[in-house]
């Protein structure tokens, strides 16, 4: 690590560069196995001759209600999706709760009753917990982290990427980070903006059921759709290219990132899934991802390619072709 990497920085929390190297640098060489080495969303273990999956997630999430969702709803969400892009079936959620002294008890039980509604709604209950509470100023109000495992049912990913494959996302990039922004700033939109934060395992489930030849899930949180894809293209002998004209974004989306500065291929979602597979499947699996709700504005938005082996590109409106990195310092803190 270098002198200005001698503390912990926000972009260590950030999910792109600074993140990966935090893990690849320091936690793997210390942990040493091959499981958490696979860096997946979740953990394959196989037990007693059964496939299990194991994830755990923290969510420090400011504000901790924004529109659309909050800290409660999110933190089971994204356990489930954790779950989900592995291909397994979500099956129960463990939660820890460290909480600020001074907390609203009106606003922790709006949090509680919202973490509630989703995990029943999901069909994943909360089995255990645990709580702590920490001096006032040592914490932001909540933190939640959720723990969930899940049991290998039906068809899951296989992994074999090729050059030619599809690339899907499962609808419209940036909407979760900023509702969390506009909430934080409490910016006056003409068109208020949600966030698409949603448990999606229903959904991967149909997509897996209904479509061979799926490569590769993962929903592109910390870091958004960019990094997602560089994490997944580097060391491999393929790269992939993006069609920016055929990235689903809200025009409203864009005019908020248009006037503060933000990118929203880098912006965190927490409803979206990104898609690898056989082209030849691509079609089917779009009609499958459009039949949930969650799903509906799904498109084809490139390809797997040799061309540029461990590079995302994408082409641009225009006709240009430019390279995207991972997310390089911290473009939107604490929103997920």
């Amino acid at each position: 690590m270098s002198a200005r990497e001698e503390n912990i920085l926000m972009a260590h929390g950030s999910g792109g560069i600074a993140t990966h190297r935090l893990v690849k640098d320091l936690f793997l060489p210390l942990l040493q196995n091959p499981v958490i080495e696979a860096l997946d969303d979740a953990a394959s273990l196989e037990i007693e001759g059964r496939r299990l999956f194991f994830t755990t997630d923290s969510f420090v999430v400011t504000p901790l209600v924004f529109p659309g969702g909050d800290i409660g709803k999110l933190s089971v969400c994204g356990t489930i999706n954790d779950l989900a892009v592995c291909g397994a079936e979500p099956l129960y959620l463990s939660c820890s709760l460290i909480m600020e002294e001074g907390l609203s008890m009106a606003v922790l039980r709006k949090v509680m009753e919202s973490l509630a509604r989703t995990a029943l709604d999901a069909g994943v209950p909360v089995v255990t917990g645990d709580t702590k509470v920490v001096e006032k100023g040592h914490a932001d109000g909540l933190f939640i982290t959720t723990s969930g495992i899940g049991i290998k049912r039906g068809h899951q990913p296989t992994g074999a990427i090729e050059a030619g494959d599809a690339v899907i996302i499962s609808g419209t990039l940036g909407d979760h980070g900023v509702a969390v922004l506009s909430a934080r700033e409490d910016l006056a939109l003409e068109s208020p903006i949600t966030s698409d934060c949603a448990p999606l395992h229903r959904m991967t489930a149909g997509l897996l059921s209904g479509c061979e030849g799926v490569r590769f899930m993962r929903d592109p949180t910390r870091g958004g759709l960019a990094t997602t894809a560089n994490e997944l293209v580097e060391g491999m002998h393929f790269g992939i290219k993006f069609r920016e004209s055929a990235i689903p974004i809200k025009a409203s989306v864009e005019a908020v990132c248009d006037l503060l500065g933000f990118d929203p291929l880098y912006l965190a979602n927490e409803g979206k899934i990104l898609v690898i597979i056989d082209s030849a499947e691509a079609q089917k699996a779009l009609e499958a991802l459009q039949s949930f709700p969650e799903g509906k504005d799904a498109a084809v938005i490139g390809e797997v390619t040799a061309d540029h082996p461990g590079r995302v590109v994408i082409e641009t409106a225009i006709g240009g072709t430019r390279i995207l990195d991972m997310l390089a310092g911290e473009q939107l803190p604490r929103i997920c």
